[in-house]
């Protein structure tokens, strides 16, 4: 099996259908949850909606890339989105992910493997490969988090 596509396949584990890592991924963990626990502040953590609009911006951003696009996201900009007070607005940003990540590995599935070595964008970001795998990183150290705080949500609905 090509590289690219063991690759993609990672990404997709955490991310849409997989639970061999950690036992979960991001949609088994959110696609049960209303606008309102995702919303749900404990603390000052972030919240869940916050984590979940924090790594689709960042699969957005790398997308964009793929696709031919400029590097356009930032750091400072990762955690500002619109406020969700709604089902709808949590669902939209729900879907919103889910079509995002599987975009993402479909384009990683279809990457010639000479191409994950290739620099991504400029070489201070080192390669398409070194790009894909700090996506799933992140994305399994903010799921760690969701589960957890889901946890705390539901322990306190009880």
């Amino acid at each position: 099996m090509k590289l690219s596509i063991q690759i993609a396949n990672r990404f997709r584990e955490i991310l849409l259908n997989g639970d061999w890592v950690v036992n979960t991924n991001f949609k088994n963990q959110l696609s049960d949850l209303t606008w309102k626990q995702a919303t749900t502040q404990i603390g000052s953590i972030n919240t869940i909606a916050t984590l979940t609009f924090h790594i689709n911006y960042y699969i957005a951003g790398i997308v964009n890339v793929f696709e031919g696009g400029s590097l356009d996201i930032r750091d400072k900009f990762s955690f500002d989105f619109p406020p969700i007070n709604s089902q709808e607005n949590w669902e939209r940003l729900l879907d919103k992910m889910w079509n995002d990540a599987e975009k993402f590995a479909n384009i990683v599935a279809l990457m010639p493997d000479k191409k994950l070595g290739d620099v991504f964008i400029h070489e201070k970001y080192g390669s398409y490969q070194r790009n894909i795998d700090a996506m799933i990183e992140h994305s399994y150290y903010h799921l760690g988090q969701i589960s957890l705080i889901k946890k705390m949500i539901l322990e306190a609905e009880k």
